[in-house]
């Protein structure tokens, strides 16, 4: 097991991948080993995983299949496999074409999970009133009233300086990539980001970060985080009401509301139109369920 140890140090330590998803790659490779051991008759090591062919995973992930796991936990397996094949090649020089060109089950695009009209608007109320200071309160409005009044990521967010104040019309966001987009502000927004301009007790200079932390430093993501999980908790609403999901929320909003497909994959700054087209089966989705609830012979 010093290559399954070895390859999950480099991942944590050199890659910085996040706890949960080394916990999930460790999951997944101590099942694929735990195989390999039965399988093989023999300790596994270079040697044995060079030799592996197609067939050999095939047999793997079936038995995966017969344990229970969805197409979706199968092509994770699969994708954890061949990270450590990959790296394998890089550290140990060890190639296997075979393996390398295995295809998983195809996976249908999960649709984004957005909050509700009446969720949005409660969380945002609760985080003003459930903050220990009244700046505090202003600065965690503001950041949500960004991520669903103006479809902002939390990178993206947090990214802002004091240049934004006082709040423009349009404002200026560098989003993935250095891509750059122009994002207008309703009116709720600049307020709020005004409210928390002039509360804050730090000078909030053009290039130094706008949201700052209790000791004034800029802002962690994390703090965004355990907000919205607090929030959650106390609205009672499902773990799928994240930070992400207050931008899903802007954007299906938007559509129902008549929005250009189009104009909602600049507003968001995606690439692709076909990445903005995830949200058309959102609303397809609740126009569904609004029938099968209302419809006499539903």
């Amino acid at each position: 097991m010093e290559l399954y140890h070895a390859f999950l140090d480099h991942i944590r330590d050199e890659r910085g991948l996040a706890d949960n998803t080394v916990e999930a790659y460790g999951a997944d490779l101590a099942a694929f080993f735990g195989f390999l051991a039965g399988h093989l008759g023999e300790e596994t090591g270079p040697k044995s995983l060079a030799s592996l062919g197609a067939r050999d995973i095939r047999a793997y992930l079936a038995r995966r299949r017969r344990d229970g796991l969805s197409d979706a936990s199968i092509a994770r397996a699969l994708s954890s496999i061949k990270a450590l094949y990959r790296w394998l090649e890089r550290v140990h020089g060890l190639e296997n074409a075979e393996i390398a060109y295995l295809e998983g089950p195809k996976r249908g695009r999960r649709l984004p999970r957005p909050v509700s009209q009446v969720a949005a608007k409660e969380m945002i109320e609760l985080a003003d009133e459930e903050a220990s200071e009244a700046w505090i309160g202003a600065r965690d409005v503001a950041v949500l009233c960004l991520l669903y009044g103006a479809g902002l990521r939390i990178s993206e967010a947090l990214g802002l300086t004091g240049a934004a104040l006082p709040a423009p019309d349009r404002l200026r966001v560098d989003g993935k990539g250095g891509k750059v987009r122009i994002v207008p502000l309703i009116p709720k927004v600049r307020a709020a980001l005004e409210t928390y301009g002039s509360l804050a007790p730090y000078v909030l200079g053009k290039s130094d970060p706008l949201f700052r932390g209790v000791r004034g430093g800029a802002l962690n993501p994390r703090i965004v985080q355990g907000l919205v999980q607090r929030l959650r908790g106390a609205l009672g609403l499902p773990d799928t009401a994240t930070p992400h999901a207050l931008r899903h929320a802007f954007a299906t909003h938007l559509l129902a509301g008549g929005a250009d497909l189009r104009a909602i994959q600049v507003l968001l700054g995606h690439a692709s139109l076909s990445t903005t087209q995830v949200y058309t089966g959102v609303d397809e989705a609740s126009l569904a369920r609004v029938v099968s609830a209302a419809h006499p012979r539903g």
